[in-house]
């Protein structure tokens, strides 16, 4: 396979998923460059045959990230960079004067810095519940913070720090019950495990196309699901779209309203044969990445002051820490030494290292791909084995 050849050749073990999955599946690398070679074409700004063609590109990965995430209407799939962009759209478009808004202790940066810009505004009030020791919450949990002017919940599907997940299921039924609305940042979670946002009683669901979609970096997407006003959220930038261009006012209609400036083309044609990817090897990448999560605790156990922080869920991030050996000091080593890539910190999610009991330090976070072997464990197992007993 082309894909893991890249890895032997040059000789890298890449831990650093989670971040954003490398390398990618051939067919995604290929659909970048057949549409920069071939139809790399403004869509919708022109009538000429490459400006439809990319603009049909446009159609039919909408089309299928409708169709693998539960929503009817294609239009109400909104493209944008990344998953930090549709959140801040999701979040700043939705936020009024007055309002009180849940989350979680599992946040990213990617929500909780543009929730506290609104509160230190003095636009919104919020409450961070801590959820149990993983950070986990849970319905009684909801229901004490629960005010009259509680209209908005914005939760982590899984955290990036170890694991941990929500369920939505519960969570996002019991806000359809109270009249409030879920965002759910699914940037770990899409595309490693089902999410279905009218079975859920998702709103708004947010991720990125670069970490398990296992697509490329440079897109991002908010999908709303078929029975939400999506007037309820404001643009947050207006111009061209290609369309009602002798208006001087944005459109009012979906995807246009949100959708201003020309989109990444060759990324968004990667995205769909991403999805392609996935749905082509269905529960083999989130049992082989589960395997390999699994297999590394095994092995942990071996090593003297290392202590794991991961939770049973489904996903595949570990982080640890060695007694006595700073965290920046292994990855470095780690990187160096043993061509082995991992991310040491706090990975932007300081919260959550707060509920664990990892802050100010971090930990280490491997987190693993489709495309990881197990000797690749072993040898990261070897290697930790050598930097203890150094």
């Amino acid at each position: 396979m082309f894909v893991s050849s890249l890895e032997h050749e040059s000789n890298v073990i890449y831990f650093d998923n989670a971040a954003s999955t490398f390398p990618k599946p051939l067919s995604v690398i290929e659909a970048m460059s057949e549409c920069m070679i071939g139809y790399a074409a403004n869509p919708g700004r022109s009538g000429h045959k490459l400006s439809i063609k990319a603009g049909q590109i446009l159609f039919d990965t909408r089309m299928k990230l409708a169709k693998y995430f539960g929503t009817e209407n294609p239009m109400r799939v909104i493209f944008d960079m990344n998953a930090t962009s549709v959140l801040n759209l999701a979040i700043k478009g939705f936020a009024y004067k007055g309002l009180h808004v849940i989350t979680t202790s599992l946040e990213h940066n990617s929500t909780i810095r543009p929730l506290m810009r609104l509160q230190d505004d003095g636009i919104i009030e919020v409450d961070i519940l801590q959820g149990n020791r993983n950070g986990v919450i849970s319905i009684d949990e909801l229901e004490d913070a629960r005010r009259g002017d509680t209209k908005l919940l914005v939760i982590n599907h899984a955290s990036n720090v170890t694991g941990a997940t929500q369920n939505l299921l519960k969570v996002c039924r019991w806000c359809r019950k109270n009249d409030i609305v879920s965002i759910v940042d699914a940037s770990q979670s899409a595309g490693s495990c089902d999410i279905d946002i009218n079975k859920e009683h998702i709103d708004i669901l947010c991720l990125t196309g670069h970490k398990s979609m296992l697509g490329p970096m440079g897109v991002g997407a908010m999908i709303i699901n078929d029975s939400f006003d999506y007037r309820r959220i404001k643009p947050l930038k207006e111009g061209g779209t290609g369309s009602l261009s002798d208006a001087i006012t944005q459109p009012t209609f979906l995807p246009d309203i949100f959708e201003s400036g020309t989109p990444n083309v060759p990324a968004i044609a990667a995205l769909g044969k991403a999805i392609d990817f996935i749905g082509e090897h269905g529960n083999d990448i989130g049992n082989k990445k589960d395997g390999l999560k699994r297999y590394f605790i095994s092995r942990a156990r071996e090593i003297k002051g290392l202590k794991v922080y991961t939770t049973k869920d489904k996903r595949a991030v570990v982080s640890f820490v060695i007694k006595n050996i700073p965290c920046s000091t292994i990855t470095q080593i780690l990187s160096e030494e043993y061509n082995i890539m991992s991310r040491q910190g706090l990975h932007c999610s300081p919260l959550t290292h707060k509920r664990i009991g990892t802050f100010p330090s971090g930990t280490v976070r491997f987190s693993f791909s489709y495309f990881n072997e197990l000797w690749q464990v072993e040898k990261a197992i070897e290697a930790l084995k050598e930097i203890k007993c150094r």
